[in-house]
């Protein structure tokens, strides 16, 4: 049976994975420490073995893995770009560190592949679409974190033979997303303001591009990296999960809600977001099943 270990797997990719996971027979296990406060609930899967920890910590991470581990998704994070903001340190330690630990104790257990989780916002203000060749231009302290995470990731692959596997998520959105705070992705929080009979607030002109990517399509991603037949060049790269078309914010408060207002624009954050995933076909035979605007009209 194979086994595989998700940190983060109690939120919202994580655990859309989880389930998928032991659904297709993997014997899986599952940390979190429930640090986000985007969500209205955690999501742990009883089938699982669950461990509340922070992966920072070295000693029960380690136990973690003494089991035997197979795959390792790393999703657990400090994921929001206005959080990490305002409290850098937290976001750096969380995503830096905290990566840096877990890839030490899959080294040390042997794993056979290792995939992590990243962001799109490590491209920054470069054209558009974006490729993974393009350079890193960070514009806050959760995409220096989280790039700096992939640069882990390749170390690892190229100094101690951990295979390892980078994705640059755009955009996530779907089932179990989150709903609370201002910072929550947009498409959560307009359902949300919908839904309490609130209006959409479009933040600064709403003409910001994003490429939306449903979770089911990320969680596939993960799963085919792992256990995709590749050779050894495919590691210690990264590889966009983008749909390849993107919409604007005022585009998708269109298609949920006609009470809309305008806040003030954010600092640290990209106009345009937009993916060419031809690197994640061509590597995995990875493709995007999920349109936005479906999706959203079955809301």
């Amino acid at each position: 049976m194979k086994k595989s270990l998700v940190t983060g797997g109690a939120g919202f990719i994580g655990s859309n994975l989880v389930d998928q996971l032991l659904s297709l027979g993997h014997k899986v296990t599952v940390v979190d420490n429930e640090f986000s406060d985007a969500h209205d609930q955690f999501y742990w899967n009883p089938k699982a073995y669950n461990v509340n920890c922070d992966i920072r910590d070295y000693k029960v991470m380690k136990n973690v893995f003494g089991g035997g581990i197979d795959y390792v998704f790393h999703l657990a994070a400090e994921a929001r770009i206005q959080p990490a903001i305002e409290n850098p340190i937290e976001a750096v330690s969380i995503n830096s560190v905290g990566t840096c630990t877990v890839l030490q104790c899959a080294r040390e257990a042997g794993v056979k592949r290792f995939m992590y989780s990243s962001t799109s916002s490590g491209y920054g203000m470069n054209s558009y679409p974006n490729v993974e060749t393009q350079p890193d231009d960070c514009l806050n302290p959760y995409s220096v974190s989280k790039v700096n995470g992939e640069k882990l990731c390749k170390m690892y692959t190229d100094l101690f033979g951990l295979p390892t596997i980078s994705f640059r998520y755009f955009n996530v959105y779907g089932e179990r997303q989150p709903l609370r705070g201002q910072y929550a992705p947009v498409v959560g929080i307009f359902l949300r303001q919908r839904s309490d009979g609130e209006p959409l607030t479009i933040v600064g002109d709403g003409d910001q591009r994003r490429d939306f990517t449903h979770v089911s399509d990320v969680v596939s991603a993960n799963i085919l990296a792992a256990t995709s037949n590749v050779d050894d060049s495919v590691f210690g790269q990264v590889y966009n999960v983008g749909t390849g078309k993107n919409h604007s914010v005022n585009e998708i408060a269109n298609l949920i809600s006609d009470k809309q207002v305008n806040i003030p624009p954010r600092i640290g954050e990209s106009r345009i977001t937009l993916a060419d995933n031809s690197k994640l076909r061509d590597t995995f035979g990875w493709k995007p099943t999920v349109k936005l605007e479906d999706w959203i009209s079955q809301q």
